[in-house]
């Protein structure tokens, strides 16, 4: 799709980009848009056999953005969220208070490299402290990784394998 931020040229994206700072103005009706689009693959993993409490949402940027603002606005209650070098859209249509979904319980793992020049770790712990306003303080794990940019690495990984096989056991 064309991205503003890309001078409008086509890039795989989930919604328009509109800016980089906090302040900027988001593409509300793609974001609620790619949120049903999830949704009902989600919904489409229920009818198929696989309970919602053993889907975990996870992305990258915004992927990881998607995830979050899809957990928070779901009605199907899921296993958790990895949200990794990402941000929480329209973070400013949520409460200040605790969510009463029914994931105010949710796990969540968010992750952000202290050099991401893209998505600065402020977005991350902007995050980070709205979440914990949100949903349970407890249940939510940030880290963040010495000389990580806007990518991954193993450590990472590592503690978001961690975190799958904590919050997806297996089935016997």
């Amino acid at each position: 799709m064309p991205v503003s931020l890309n001078m409008n040229m086509a890039m795989p994206s989930w919604f328009d980009i509109i800016g980089l700072s906090p302040d900027s103005q988001e593409d509300e009706v793609g974001i609620k848009q790619a949120a049903e689009n999830v949704k009902a693959l989600i919904d489409q993993e229920v009818k198929n056999g696989i309970p919602s409490n053993r889907i975990i949402l996870g992305g990258f940027s915004q992927g990881g953005a998607l995830s979050l603002y899809t957990a928070l606005t779901t009605q199907q209650k899921l296993a958790g969220v990895v949200a990794l070098s990402c941000w929480l859209p329209l973070r400013a249509s949520f409460p200040q208070a605790p969510i009463s979904g029914v994931n105010k319980e949710i796990a969540v793992l968010q992750c952000h490299g202290d050099c991401d020049p893209l998505v600065p770790l402020m977005f991350g712990s902007l995050t980070v402290e709205k979440l914990k306003s949100m949903i349970n303080p407890a249940n939510i794990t940030f880290r963040t990784y010495s000389g990580m940019m806007h990518s991954s690495c193993i450590e990472e990984m590592m503690d978001v394998k961690q975190f799958i096989d904590k919050h997806l056991p297996p089935v016997d």
